[in-house]
């Protein structure tokens, strides 16, 4: 597709420009909006949620086009019709894999709304790790990209240690507190940081403690676990509110990290090399920046297991082979064989409750989410699991009511297991 109104986002702009940020992970995002503020930029993360969002996406994107697109592009519209922001010095910034299914057109997509909204002169700053657009203002030297990862090292420990928390707070809203403290704090120091890991654990360390210190009354609940496609898996726009709606309903979310998704993408482009003969140049990049980040990944997960009080996820390099047997791993469109694996991933942690949340007509959640349900329950008949649809046609109450049924099932066999332990 031809490039709609591609906009550089220049050295000037970067002095006087605002960058705005979807909605998706307000934890990591937050965290690497500020570290970036060392560096010069100016960067909020959007919080304009409601149903008016969608309805301002379907202005300008047809209805049959992916739901995270809708939700992203309406999001980002509205925040420029909000009157907040001075539009001439505003530009936007969106992540994308640029796989195979309809994520690969979102920036195209966006550029074309802008346009039809009468907001074309607004930059896009598109980042992939199939290539970045020349952005003059906006460079990413390796040790940004390296610390960036760190943030979401301490994204997927905040989002982890929240959902283990919440759910038995005695004061409610301790760990969102928790969480604002840190994140002030935290992201504007990784800018700072050298790129030792020792740092990282440290403060890893100190975020561990700072959780142990909120007051809770531990009793038995279910643990539900979520995957599904990317953005609707961690976005509460995306998912209706679910992780909210979980703990409402007296149960724990179990919700896998980011940086499994940033080592499958990387682990698909060194299979690619492998199966297809792709990424010759690229290849030993991808390898170095992959075992560089297991490693990480790897003594991240030591720092949890080793303080013994929360439960800390798999390691990637165990979670892909998990597949054997289920799904090939040259599977990989959209989040591919990874949906499958995260599943198999819960179960071994002990999570046999889970909701595959997709937007409606996902080719890789109907596939590799939805389609893998029957082959997964057929080999572990214990396991309790749901597919909902997202989307901007689908109601609330029915997406919910899916969700109660789960919950309900849930219950029973919790209260089996724990009559089974008398």
């Amino acid at each position: 597709m031809e490039n709609q109104k591609y906009i550089p986002f220049t050295e000037d702009m970067k002095k006087e420009y605002k960058i705005l940020i979807p909605d998706m992970l307000p934890i990591h995002f937050g965290l690497i909006a500020k570290m970036m503020e060392k560096y010069g930029y100016d960067m909020e993360v959007l919080k304009n949620h409601g149903a008016s969002v969608a309805e301002t996406g379907l202005k300008y994107v047809h209805n049959d086009t992916c739901y995270p697109a809708i939700l992203v592009i309406g999001q980002f519209i509205e925040a420029l019709e909000s009157g907040k922001y001075d539009i001439h010095k505003t530009a936007l910034i969106y992540f994308q894999t640029g796989g195979g299914c309809r994520a690969s057109n979102y920036i195209f997509l966006l550029r074309k709304a802008l346009e039809k909204a009468g907001y074309g002169f607004v930059p896009v700053i598109s980042i992939s790790l199939n290539g970045l657009e020349k952005h003059p203002g906006f460079k990413l030297s390796f040790g940004r990209v390296v610390r960036m990862f760190y943030c979401i090292i301490y994204g997927d420990m905040l989002m982890s240690l929240k959902n283990q928390v919440a759910p038995y707070e005695k004061n409610v809203g301790d760990c969102d507190r928790a969480i604002e403290e840190i994140t002030a704090s935290l992201g504007a120091k990784v800018a700072n940081m050298g790129l030792s890991f020792r740092t990282v654990k440290k403060n890893c360390r100190k975020i561990i403690e700072r959780f142990k210190s909120i007051p809770v009354e531990q009793k038995p609940k279910v643990k539900v676990g979520v995957v599904g496609e990317i953005y609707v898996k961690y976005s509460s726009l995306g998912n209706n509110g679910l992780e909210k709606f979980l703990l409402k309903e007296d149960a724990e979310p179990v919700v896998p990290g980011l940086l499994d998704f940033f080592l499958y993408t990387l682990y698909s482009k060194i299979t690619d090399r492998k199966l297809f003969g792709l990424n010759k140049s690229l290849y030993p990049l991808f390898v170095i920046l992959y075992k560089f980040l297991l490693k990480k990944q790897k003594e991240f997960i030591a720092l949890t297991a080793k303080d013994g009080r929360f439960d800390s996820p798999m390691p990637f390099s165990e979670v892909s082979k998990l597949i054997d047997g289920y799904i090939n791993e040259g599977v990989k469109m959209g989040e591919g064989w990874l949906l499958t694996a995260e599943m198999l991933e819960l179960k071994e942690r002990g999570v046999k409750n889970i909701i595959c949340a997709q937007p409606f007509g996902c080719l890789p959640n109907h596939i590799c989410g939805k389609g893998m349900m029957k082959p997964i329950k057929d080999r572990n008949p214990d396991m309790n699991i749901v597919a909902v649809d997202y989307d901007a046609g689908a109601t609330k109450v029915n997406q919910e009511n899916r969700i109660k049924l789960m919950l309900a099932c849930a219950r029973d066999n919790l209260d089996g297991e724990i009559k089974n332990a008398i």
